[in-house]
């Protein structure tokens, strides 16, 4: 009977278009967009404020469920509450990992994302990303969630988060900067994935053109195995070709098995063969025991 009366009020919540998730404990403002979504964030920044500020919008198809890495309680389904002020980290779990036990059924994989960030001092000081299913304490802060967001827009705004400069600044880099590039990954559009190919080749940034090209791995796609294939060979920084190298094993085996163990056989830098014979190793596919047993056994 719990089990139906959960199914019920999940249902109810998606007829209804509930499309702020989950978010409990905070003064919620929701507010359609007139104008573009960067404008509207502007005008709040001006206020001077401490605010977050939330919207809705598309993502890639996938069993996907995003919460974060700690939390008030378990709520034996993906997570327990993250608490949006305090809270860091992200889970990202797919269907079939969730508890089959748990108190909340989930009947489909969310097909959208939360998009919220925190605003103080006249600037964007933190971006998360959580799906609709997650439970977020609001830690008894003002929200304002605008209604309608067109994806072109979230794209226009997330992109201009993901190239803000930040030089001596880890922590904003760490706490806008890359979490604008995760949730810009995520947005269908192939105008997307053109932002990340951008920021995976030119960025200056070695963490950032690494964590870009993580991302386009979760895209696959010609564009994005070629970008993949050049950091290898192109980058001038080490630990980007090592990024590179743990991208290509994340595309879909097909693609990224034969080039690791083409990485693995000739490429020029010591390194990178390691790093394709690590994540070869980890695949645990046929072609790459099948090259280990060659390689062993070669006299």
């Amino acid at each position: 009977m719990k089990a139906l009366v959960t199914i019920a009020l999940g249902l109810a919540f998606a007829a209804t278009g509930w499309a702020q998730g989950r978010i409990s404990n905070a003064s919620v403002d929701t507010r359609p967009v007139t104008t573009t979504l960067e404008r509207e964030v502007q005008a709040i920044s001006s206020q001077g404020r401490a605010v977050w500020i939330g919207y809705r919008t598309a993502m890639i198809p996938g069993e996907r469920h995003m919460c974060c890495s700690d939390s008030l309680r378990s709520a034996g389904a993906c997570c327990g509450v993250c608490l949006l002020e305090s809270g860091g980290g992200v889970t990202m779990t797919r269907g079939s990992d969730l508890d089959p036990g748990a108190s909340r059924i989930v009947l489909e994989p969310p097909a959208d994302v939360l998009i919220m960030a925190r605003i103080e001092n006249g600037a964007v000081t933190r971006v998360r990303t959580f799906t609709p299913d997650c439970d977020i304490d609001g830690s008894a802060m003002p929200i304002v969630w605008f209604e309608n967001v067109r994806p072109a827009d979230s794209e226009a705004w997330l992109t201009a988060l993901a190239r803000i400069d930040t030089t001596g600044d880890r922590e904003r880099e760490n706490r806008v900067v890359r979490p604008a590039i995760s949730a810009l990954a995520i947005h269908p559009a192939q105008s997307a994935v053109t932002t990340l190919v951008a920021l995976a080749r030119d960025d200056r940034r070695p963490g950032i053109r690494s964590h870009a090209l993580f991302w386009l791995s979760q895209r696959a796609g010609q564009q994005a195995l070629s970008t993949i294939s050049a950091a290898v060979e192109n980058d001038p920084e080490i630990e980007v070709k090592k990024r590179a190298v743990f991208a290509l094993s994340q595309l879909p085996p097909n693609e990224g098995i034969p080039l690791l163990i083409q990485l693995a056989r000739t490429h020029r830098t010591v390194e990178v063969r390691r790093q394709a014979m690590f994540w070869l190793g980890q695949s645990r596919d046929p072609r790459a025991i099948s090259f280990f047993e060659e390689i062993l056994t070669k006299k």
